[in-house]
């Protein structure tokens, strides 16, 4: 439970709530949408050399492209007609190709998956399955890294009151099984665990794999920190896990592996949490590129001006302008806050009260780094003050009695740097 509201003062002591299936609703499957929108990473070109056009009809379960030599592809999660092609600025401003079909309420499926000589491998895996509900970029990391020693599954979940990923430990055992044999067919790592927190240790048991138990305590569930316990490793600021031999993927998407190879049909469904005003939750399942406000609808919640619409988590999650987005393969939760439980932020300076440097599990001198971000210093903060250590819980934000929205600070400070670094390569 969680021992005081997130958005008050003072000091954090959240602890994970944990799901119990005898007490949940069964999961609320929200209708085929009349539109879903996909969005593919690079800016909008123009129409110009485009594979995919306006009037196109598309199938469910099409792999879809919109330049022949581009990588980056959707699979898509409803039948219809293509009905528009579009630039989208995502958070931090970064661009999309936004792509909308008009669906129909019956299915007809794309049968390019269905070839019985189709096998669990990198290759396969890479062409079809890098869209999996429940993916945060695992598939499309296999091909780039040297292969993995090690598999982490995360049975847990990023944020507090998000419970998608342990609904699928407890629901869905033997497809969790049978995922982790697909999964060591494809990377063919040498140890394979599971991450759960302790409630849920007896029936991670039965996958076969190494359980490791969570403190249900955050941020014990944030990637870095779940490395940290299971191989009492802490990741380099500069490298990706990939590049260290261990890859971490989240149990749904396991369990998605498992139902694209066992029923030759690739998975367009994603679970998620819905988070309540009141902090309750369900969980729903959605057509990936469901918009939100469909989602909303189908649960009577109600949003009014003033209220905030997060995708995550509240330690997290990225607060939404529009009900309009839809949900994407990693979207998790749904939370809907009052206006009137919302913190509001401020221009205020640093006080140097030093709750942040004592929450970070980091270990950054937050008080600092603030300092630095403020006056858009992006390369001091990242070569004096650690802003590439920092593994993005929020908890400095949290704690901040002077409100300082330091978590949005630090964000745009790595997205900043991130810029500055790749207009100098090709100048170094």
């Amino acid at each position: 439970m969680i021992k005081r509201p997130f958005f008050s003062l003072g000091k954090s002591e959240l602890k994970y709530p944990v799901v119990d299936t005898q007490e949940q609703d069964v999961i609320r499957v929200i209708p085929i949408p009349d539109r879903v929108t996909f969005f593919l990473e690079g800016p909008y070109e123009g129409n110009k050399g485009l594979l995919l056009r306006p009037g196109d009809r598309i199938k469910t379960g099409q792999k879809m492209k919109l330049r022949e030599d581009g990588s980056c592809y959707f699979i898509s999660s409803v039948t219809g007609t293509i009905a528009g092609i579009s630039e989208y600025r995502g958070y931090l401003g970064k661009p999309y190709t936004a792509i909308s079909i008009d669906a129909v309420s019956e299915d007809q499926w794309d049968d390019k998956f269905k070839k019985d000589d189709l096998k669990p491998t990198i290759e396969t895996s890479l062409e079809f399955l890098g869209c999996l509900p429940g993916d945060t970029g695992f598939i499309t990391h296999l091909d780039t890294h040297s292969p993995l020693r090690a598999i982490i599954i995360n049975g847990v979940d990023k944020d507090i009151l998000v419970s998608t990923n342990q609904l699928i430990v407890q629901t869905e055992t033997d497809n969790l099984k049978t995922g982790i044999e697909y999964l060591r067919a494809v990377t063919g790592a040498d140890e394979i665990m599971i991450a759960v927190l302790p409630e849920l240790a007896s029936l991670a048991g039965e996958t076969g794999v190494d359980v490791k138990v969570i403190d249900p305590i955050y941020p014990n569930t944030v990637p870095e920190m779940i490395m940290k316990t299971v191989l009492g490793k802490t990741l380099p600021a500069d490298n990706t896990w990939e590049q260290i031999g261990v890859g971490l993927i989240n149990a749904e998407a396991v369990v998605a592996l498992s139902h694209a190879f066992t029923k030759k049909q690739i998975p367009v469904n994603k679970l998620l949490t819905v988070v309540h005003k009141d902090h309750t939750t369900n969980h729903v399942r959605a057509r990936i590129g469901t918009r939100v406000k469909e989602i909303l609808a189908a649960l009577d919640i109600e949003t009014h001006h003033g209220d905030q619409l997060v995708l995550g988590g509240p330690m997290t999650g990225h607060a939404l302008y529009s009900e309009d987005l839809p949900i994407l393969p990693d979207t998790d939760a749904i939370m809907v806050q009052d206006r009137d439980n919302i913190m509001l932020t401020s221009d205020c300076h640093c006080i140097n009260c030093g709750e942040c440097v004592r929450a970070c599990p980091a270990r950054i001198p937050v008080n600092m780094l603030i300092r630095v971000l403020e006056n858009g210093l992006y390369e001091e903060a990242a070569n004096e003050y650690d802003l590439l250590s920092c593994i993005e819980c929020g908890l400095c934000s949290f704690v901040c009695p002077a409100r300082i929205p330091i978590f949005h600070y630090i964000m745009l400070g790595k997205y900043e740097f991130t810029r500055i670094e790749t207009v100098e390569e090709p100048n170094a």
